[in-house]
């Protein structure tokens, strides 16, 4: 039995880690549930599962949950109450999936109170890919990750060095504008980039896919996460998003991880890793899939793909500008205030104009973070 906390229930990443746990009774103990603003599902979830402890971003809807729940049950809220629940004593685990930074010091406070972490916020490596990696080792603490091409990747290496690696391959489905004409892209809406060909998720992450930077995201995930520099992580695309990355060895073989896209799985090998239990919910048909096609990626439509190696290859605070003028960029297209391709051209700019730090602590991070956020707004 694994005691899961788990941050950010409501959302994609969440209510399938519910449902994991629902199929894994005899595996898996929600221990903590943490919400954003949604406390109607908080509420039932709560009522459902029986955690410990909850928390939820608005303070004031806090008290409202603690009448309803009738005491039996601790209610946190707001940056404190993440922080609280990724440092419950009885929990083994916590799942961070939270989207933006705010994941980043409940991560950070669960590695130093011994807890594993399991990683579906992408902003926590990217921002701060070496010091967490470096409190892991220190604490002695698994960072497992719940990105399906970063899970493929992890059970393709089994544990095999770094230096055995040749090359990371990620996976890219192309999103819904794989083959769209790059004159094209400034009459592109937001409600084309919302439909994406393979998978579904949160807005965020949906018009991420569709500018490939949640690939450029993940390159300097893996960077992290598995100990390579990035000239040995590349992206591949393909259609089918059955393949969810591969590796690629010194001595010329490749593995890869293949099942039908559905982010139980992964999910589910983080919380029993090195477990695999028993489920029935992804079934994987490759007769009818047929064939599994590749193709390179177009970085001069996908300029996110360039934009994220130079800042992972730089480093230091560059990453995290790279992460939080996207963040900027994408809300002001979802707001209808820029174009498609503004996106990465605000991006782009907003990186052109800042001193790097090398090797920045936490503090500095987060100003680099705060400068870049004002930076994009200016445009």
């Amino acid at each position: 039995m694994r005691n899961v906390v788990l941050l950010g229930c409501t959302g994609s990443i969440g209510t399938s880690t519910i449902k994991v746990a629902e199929d894994l009774r005899d595996c898996i103990r929600l221990v903590g549930l943490a919400a954003g603003n949604n406390a109607e599902l908080l509420l039932a979830q709560a009522r459902k599962l029986q955690p410990a402890a909850i928390s939820i971003a608005d303070p004031s809807r806090a008290q409202e949950l603690r009448d309803l729940l009738g005491g039996g049950m601790a209610v946190f809220s707001g940056a404190q109450g993440l922080v609280k629940l990724a440092t419950l004593p009885e929990a083994d685990i916590v799942l961070i999936a939270i989207v933006g930074t705010a994941g980043l010091q409940p991560a950070l406070a669960a590695i130093r109170a011994g807890k594993d972490i399991a990683v579906a916020s992408k902003e926590i490596l990217v921002m701060a890919g070496e010091i967490v990696m470096r409190e892991a080792q220190a604490h002695g603490v698994r960072v497992l990750t719940v990105d399906s091409e970063h899970s493929a990747i992890f059970q393709c290496l089994e544990g095999k060095p770094a230096e055995s690696v040749r090359r990371l391959w990620l996976t890219a489905s192309g999103g819904p504008f794989r083959t769209t004409p790059r004159e094209a892209f400034p009459d592109i809406t937001i409600e084309r980039a919302l439909q994406h060909p393979s998978w579904v998720m949160g807005r965020k992450i949906t018009i991420d896919s569709a500018t490939l930077f949640n690939k450029g995201l993940e390159m300097i995930e893996a960077r992290w996460l598995f100990d390579v520099e990035m000239a040995r992580v590349a992206v591949i695309v393909h259609p089918q998003s059955v393949v969810h990355s591969m590796v690629e060895f010194v001595d010329g073989s490749i593995l890869a991880q293949l099942s039908t896209p559905d982010m139980c799985l992964p999910i589910q090998y983080a919380l029993t890793y090195p477990a695999r239990a028993l489920s029935n919910r992804v079934q994987t048909n490759l007769a009818k899939l047929g064939q599994l096609t590749f193709e390179e990626p177009d970085p001069e439509r996908f300029p996110a793909l360039t934009l994220a190696r130079r800042a992972g290859e730089i480093g230091g605070t560059l990453p995290a500008v790279l992460n939080a003028a996207n963040e900027v960029a994408v809300e002001a297209f979802a707001s209808r205030r820029i174009r498609f391709p503004d996106i990465s051209a605000v991006v782009r700019r907003v990186m052109d104009r800042h001193p790097v730090i090398p090797h920045p602590t936490l503090e500095q991070i987060i100003e680099a973070d705060q400068w870049a956020r004002h930076e994009a707004e200016r445009g």
